[in-house]
């Protein structure tokens, strides 16, 4: 049952993270009649342009975050983004409010401690060798011990803020210093991690829905300092690698429960496949499920979290989608080169509406179908570089 928006029976669809996926899944929601309010941290943010309603928060400040909640009483509290006060979701979970996919789920995967030792510990799913340090005599130590090369990060940041791969001795300390600038909530603890030589990572989307759990096709991307700028579907795996993926991913989304879509991220070396990560929510490197397939990861996330049954899905694929990445500093972008990248055959360009850019931001996507994953690829890729700020 969903009613109709700006009335007093209105199914409320409350947005924490207004970015670009946010965005979509506004869209989606739309689509079905609901009433969307989009919160972030600053205006005009990508999903306000789309919503019935908007407000401006702190989210990582709990009084604030806890009054908002209270004050719109939304039937669906649905984050989509990590930099949240997630504590105080569990206490509003416990009391009735409904977080997508669960607190527990957004809680846990907020933090690299808390996911990776429940992966690993709690449900004995294989990974990396990983230490924490919340020193810097700690990490110096836990970099030696894991041994070289071994990948750093903050607990708690994301889009590959603080990361880096650290080679020999001479490289801790800057990694240390550069790590303690890349938390959401400043300096603080660092995971350390076993670089694992796999063949190849990639993110399977899981869907957990009123009928069970749905697997999408594997999804293969490429990363640059732990931020996506490419992806493609299908990436080609062994049956028995597919298999493996799917037990893993069906293993910790069970744990982590709920309903909606989540973003496993596994490193896949021949059959053997090692968990990585989890996000609760549609994942930056299933842009390329826009083009891919019928029904988006967008669209999947809204109708699971209703309550509502998963479509037939139908697969355009190879597909690949292509991160548009500018550079510059206004406050008022506008863009260039669009015409000459949609005239390319099997190419579609999004454009997020980013209020400014300030140094290099994520501005938009290429999309693009392609007869193999690589034609899909170079089209989505060629259609990137046409796009300029003016």
């Amino acid at each position: 049952m969903i009613g109709t928006p700006f009335t007093p029976n209105a199914t409320k669809l409350l947005l924490l993270g207004s970015g670009e996926l946010g965005k979509e899944v506004a869209i989606e929601a739309n689509r079905l009649g609901v009433h969307v309010i989009a919160v972030d941290r600053y205006p005009n943010a990508p999903a306000m342009f789309v919503a019935q309603e908007s407000r401006v928060i702190n989210m990582l400040d709990p009084n604030e975050l806890e009054a908002t909640i209270r004050e719109l009483k939304p039937d669906f509290v649905v984050p989509e983004i990590e930099a949240i006060h997630t504590e105080t979701l569990v206490r509003l979970e416990a009391e009735g409010f409904r977080i997508i996919p669960s607190a527990k789920a957004v809680n846990l995967t907020m933090n690299r401690e808390g996911i990776r030792n429940f992966a690993s510990k709690e449900l004995g799913l294989k990974t990396s060798k990983y230490l924490f340090a919340d020193t810097e005599d700690d990490f110096t130590r836990a970099v030696k011990e894991i041994g070289f090369p071994c990948v750093v990060k903050p607990i708690m940041s994301s889009s590959g803020k603080g990361q880096s791969m650290v080679r020999n001795e001479s490289e801790i300390q800057k990694a240390w210093e550069y790590g303690q600038t890349g938390g959401r909530t400043g300096k603080g603890k660092m995971i350390i991690e076993e670089f694992i030589s796999f063949d190849f990572e990639i993110t399977l989307l899981t869907i957990r829905h009123i009928g069970g759990t749905t697997f999408l096709p594997p999804i293969g991307h490429r990363q640059v300092n732990g931020d996506y700028v490419e992806s493609w579907m299908p990436q080609p795996m062994s049956e028995l690698a597919i298999r493996n993926a799917e037990k893993i991913a069906e293993t910790v989304t069970t744990g982590l429960g709920g309903i909606g879509i989540f973003g496993v991220e596994l490193f896949v070396k021949g059959d053997e496949v090692y968990f990585s990560e989890v996000s609760p929510r549609p994942h930056d490197t299933g842009l390329v499920t826009l083009i891919s397939q019928n029904f988006s990861e967008f669209s999947l996330h809204a109708r699971a979290l209703l309550g509502l049954p998963i479509p037939e899905l139908i697969f355009q694929t190879p597909a690949a989608s292509s991160a548009i990445l500018l550079e510059g500093k206004t406050n008022s972008p506008v863009y260039i080169g669009i015409e000459e990248a949609l005239k390319q055959k099997g190419v579609d360009i999004r454009i997020f509406g980013k209020p400014e850019i300030d140094g290099k931001r994520r501005m938009g996507v290429s999309l693009a179908l392609g007869n193999t994953i690589e034609e899909a690829k170079e089209k989505a890729n060629c259609a990137r570089d046409l796009i300029h700020l003016k």
